[in-house]
């Protein structure tokens, strides 16, 4: 069966049903035939997490260069737990998207890179909901327009984080600016697949700091608050100069600019023998290798398939915590922490900015944001900027509908 059978359910029961013993139920009902269904055998979210399923789950293509018997140990771990991985659009450099448009509904803003559709170009091809490979485009059949994430431009004008950034209890979300040299894109997305993510972080992206690339941002109208912006940014820490941060299946080739920091196993400890916390053991910490989360696994997701920027990042985070453990506490040997440091190309004062950013930064250093310069755009556009002051937002106020 290609699509599943459409149901609900038998609400009324739950009001209408008579005095008894037994709590009344709200019984499966075909939307099609209006008679009860014995068992829901698919429906519009199903295996939506990939949770133990050994149907999608099981051809996850993430999973191709695992063994058997680490799918298997996979497989047991998914059917207690969920891996989420957050996701929005990747606001990609080379977004497949806007190529994809026979309409030219799509576009990448210069201002901010931020990818948006216009809404009153949009004739519903829905070529750019095939094209994304992150499958974060979507088609509104109320409205007969594709629709995505805007990364909340609006609030990102006016110098706010966007919802899902401000919103996030877990503090995980970071925002910051990433300057990159255009004329290599094509150099960069023609490497192979093992060599995509360190091009990606060395020859693309640029050092804020170097005075050439601030003389050239000038000369190609970037103003001095977006490059001291670029020089704060907490993203660019991450992805280049910490090189903890990776880009989601970078074999697509889209250069995505949204980036992640792969888990860390959670510390383990026991209690000794009389009764004593013990964290001398040799998997407190853990190790890489002994992850419940395939290093093979993470690397097809975040490496393109190349295991060595995945275990160089977990390695920098193991590292980070086995020094902040010696800091507070003092029971693990400062030999063996200084070793574990210089393998992870870490030292002291490098791993407490890491665990400032990553555990207790404020706001305003989680979230950098620089005035967006929308002037620039509407000068492009029109004669009359000073009419366009103090506004923001989405430009025009009519609804998209059905035949407009």
């Amino acid at each position: 069966d290609d699509y599943y059978e459409p149901f609900t359910y038998s609400y009324e029961d739950l009001f209408t049903a008579p005095e008894g013993d037994d709590q009344p139920v709200a019984k499966v009902v075909s939307m099609i035939t209006g008679n009860p269904m014995e068992k829901i055998s698919a429906g519009p979210n199903w295996d939506d997490d990939l949770s133990g399923s050994p149907i999608y789950a099981a051809n996850d293509p993430n999973l191709a260069s695992l063994s058997a018997k680490e799918r298997g140990a996979l497989f047991d771990v998914e059917r207690l737990v969920f891996f989420y991985l957050p996701r929005i659009c990747n606001h990609c450099v080379n977004p497949a998207c806007v190529a994809s448009c026979p309409s030219g509904a799509l576009y990448k803003r210069g201002e901010d890179g931020i990818v948006l559709i216009n809404q009153q170009k949009c004739r519903a091809w829905r070529f750019c909901i095939t094209a994304c490979p992150y499958k974060k485009t979507y088609f509104n059949w109320g409205t007969g327009k594709s629709e995505k994430c805007i990364l909340c431009y609006p609030r990102l004008e006016a110098g706010e984080a966007p919802a899902c950034f401000h919103s996030c209890v877990g503090r995980i979300r970071y925002l910051g600016v990433l300057l990159y040299d255009a004329d290599r894109i094509q150099e960069t997305v023609l490497r192979p697949d093992d060599e995509l993510v360190e091009a990606q972080r060395r020859d693309l992206l640029l050092d804020p700091n170097d005075p050439d690339v601030i003389k050239a941002a000038r000369a190609n109208g970037i103003g001095d608050d977006v490059i001291k912006a670029a020089q704060q940014s907490p993203v660019y820490k991450y992805v280049v100069k910490w090189k903890m941060a990776l880009p989601l299946h970078a074999e697509h080739r889209t250069l995505p600019m949204l980036y992640y920091v792969p888990p860390l196993l959670p510390v383990m400890a026991s209690n000794s023998d009389d009764d004593v916390y013990d964290t001398a053991i040799d998997d407190f910490l853990g190790t890489i290798d002994s992850y419940r989360l395939p290093l093979k696994f993470m690397a097809s997701m975040f490496g393109a398939g190349n295991e060595a920027p995945v275990r160089y990042a977990l390695r920098k985070q193991l590292a980070v915590r086995m020094h902040r453990r010696s800091v507070t506490t003092g029971d693990l040997s400062q030999a063996e922490v200084a070793r574990v440091l210089a393998a992870a190309d870490c030292d002291p004062e490098e791993a407490n900015h890491i665990h400032r950013l990553t555990s207790i930064a404020p706001y305003n250093e989680r979230f950098v944001i620089p005035a967006m310069h929308r002037e620039q755009a509407i000068e492009m556009q029109e004669s009359d900027t000073l009419g366009a002051k103090g506004f923001t937002g989405m430009g025009f106020r009519s609804g998209p509908e059905r035949g407009g």
